[in-house]
């Protein structure tokens, strides 16, 4: 035990550091507060591991959304060129120029703008003269789960013919799990379908 001094010489001090000069104490409070600070510090990789977890389904969500957003840019785009194509027929044009459907197929892979370099070897086409608008009953080359070409055709009719074309474009898909919910086939490929009916024109 210490004595206070000469001021009381039998008195005892409980606290020995509280009896020290204040130039030799310590900021206690100080030392628990650094201590604290180091804690929380110690806490910091908290953000990463919780950033880990969350990380692999933001991107997987990012990349459908980007993915997506370019099938349906592909389908807009083979869409009009379809469209613009299937005039050709509907006008005459492709009967007086005795096109086939390489010809065909070349002309619509023209208008595929910035996605042209790949359309020969995605693009498959099928033009037919049905019998009517309601019910022309056309085979389905995806019906197997596999792309059938063997009853595919291609003619141009005559005036007046009732036409139907339809162009496939085979368009892979790299997002993880969008294949189940965009592809009929068994591989996982999305096949996008453009279709056009209509009547030719009296052009003769």
């Amino acid at each position: 035990m210490l004595t206070v001094g000469a001021h009381d010489p039998g008195a005892l001090i409980s606290d020995p550091v509280a009896a020290m000069p204040s130039i030799f104490r310590l900021p206690r409070a100080g030392i628990r507060g650094k201590r604290r600070i180091g804690f929380w510090r110690a806490r910091d990789g908290s953000a990463a591991v919780e950033f880990g977890m969350v990380a692999m389904p933001f991107f997987f969500i990012i990349f459908a959304v980007l993915e997506l957003g370019l099938v349906f840019v592909v389908d807009s785009v083979l869409e009009n060129a379809t469209l613009e194509t299937a005039r050709l027929i509907r006008t005459g044009q492709a009967k007086n120029s005795s096109m086939t459907a390489a010809g065909f197929k070349q002309d619509l892979c023209g208008r595929m703008s910035i996605f042209a370099g790949d359309c020969a070897a995605r693009a498959t086409v099928d033009v037919r003269e049905i019998p009517g608008f309601t019910s022309p009953n056309p085979p389905d080359p995806m019906a197997s789960g596999t792309f059938q070409t063997t009853e595919l055709t291609y003619t141009n009719g005559v005036a007046g013919s009732i036409m139907l074309v339809r162009v496939w474009y085979k368009h892979p898909l790299i997002t993880p799990f969008m294949n189940q919910g965009l592809s009929r086939l068994n591989d996982g490929t999305a096949m996008l379908v453009a279709t056009s009916v209509f009547r030719n024109e009296p052009f003769n």
